[in-house]
């Protein structure tokens, strides 16, 4: 089967080994080891690390794109948020008369805005099932409408980027807008349940988390057997050599396009793992700042590995979480800071650093000291 020949490479091996065995040790840590135990996983933390899985799952599909096509999106939060979206209403019809005014299938929000009825668009999210194809096809579906256009005419380079970044601030602004029917500034907010069982208890929290980290392992096989294959190697092409790969007689628009959509809909997915464990959605998702600062979590780690989105995604959302903490006013200014030395000093990222490192390792390995080479007869 394609999505288990990655299984045969070295690192992937080595990511999903790495990512089980954390996803193993938070749950035994938090399961076994009693609360005010040092080594205590709380329910916080578990929800806090489920959180920057999400985070890392959308860094993966950022750097599909951006690593292996060329392409500088300035979006994916849309798609992220759309997918956010999908998930928030779903639970918001979960609520049913507990809310605020009581009512059992118009959300607080519509009562007190004096809405009459269920708007038409929210027909079939009390099925989870329902919302789960729509966290799939409506960022799918906005990737392909958005990439037939741009593709089909030719956009590329910074200009592409100013049309994501376009698309993404437009979407916040009519998002932000309580006609539109999501909350308003507001957003989705007040979730109770999911598939019957309560968000606000640690096991829910710790199966989110598990299920987040499963999501991710299945999210990174897709994109790595993906670039692995013959369409993967015409992405390479297509961003290394776009008019010779036309040349040869290649659809160029038509790979972008399939790789861009498979990209927005594991956005999609990371933003519906995303709102349960965080417990709300709001239009600031849509952010354009939010989309750059997933690019900053691609090229910190490194670009065209995968892993390395992974890894930029956990260490700059955990440098964001203790910098907010100790330093709230000068976290703009680090993750900056930190940006401007990864691109001077390490311009392929963690990832390039550790490859590089590895293959040097792998010369010296190979080089035979002169002392113990054999002199001749």
């Amino acid at each position: 089967m394609w999505l288990t020949q990655p299984l045969y490479e070295r690192s992937t091996r080595i990511f999903l080994g790495v990512l089980l065995l954390a996803m193993s040790l938070v749950t035994l840590l938090h399961l076994v080891v009693p609360a005010g135990h040092p080594l205590h996983v709380s329910a916080y933390t578990v929800n806090l690390l489920g959180k920057y899985l999400s985070y890392a799952l959308l860094a993966v599909a950022v750097d599909l794109v951006w690593g292996y096509l060329g392409i500088l999106s300035l979006g994916h939060g849309a798609f992220f948020a759309l997918g956010g979206y999908a998930m928030g209403m779903y639970l918001m019809r979960q609520i049913g008369d507990r809310g605020v005014y009581g009512h059992p299938e118009l959300p607080d929000f519509m009562v007190f805005l004096s809405w009459d009825a269920l708007p038409w668009y929210w027909l079939g999210f009390d099925s989870f099932w329902f919302a789960a194809l729509m966290v799939l096809l409506v960022p799918g579906l906005l990737a392909f409408v958005f990439g037939y256009l741009a593709f089909r005419s030719r956009v590329a380079g910074v200009y592409l980027s100013i049309m994501t970044q376009a698309l993404t601030f437009a979407l916040m602004l009519a998002f932000f807008r309580n006609e539109m029917g999501f909350g308003g500034n507001n957003g989705l907010t007040d979730f109770r349940d999911i598939l019957g069982f309560d968000l606000r208890t640690d096991t829910t929290r710790l199966v989110l988390f598990l299920v987040t980290g499963l999501a991710l392992a299945i999210g990174y096989l897709i994109c790595r057997a993906l670039v692995t294959s013959k369409l993967g190697r015409v992405c390479v092409a297509c961003r290394d050599a776009e008019a010779r790969t036309r040349f040869l007689g290649y659809r160029v628009e038509r790979v972008q396009l399939s790789v861009f959509v498979v990209s927005a809909m594991l956005a999609g997915v990371a933003g519906a793992l995303y709102v349960p464990q965080v417990g709300i959605i709001n239009p600031g998702e849509f952010s354009p700042l939010f989309s750059i600062e997933i690019v900053i979590w691609v090229a910190l780690g490194g670009r065209t590995t995968l892993y390395g989105a992974v890894i930029g995604a956990l260490l700059v959302n955990y440098a964001k979480t203790w910098f907010t903490g100790v330093m709230p006013d000068a976290w703009l200014f680090a993750l900056g800071a930190m940006f401007v030395l990864v691109t001077v000093l390490l311009p392929k990222g963690i990832a390039g650093l550790m490859n590089s490192l590895n293959e040097r390792r792998r010369r010296m390995k190979g080089k035979q000291p002169e002392d113990q080479q054999e002199q001749p007869a």
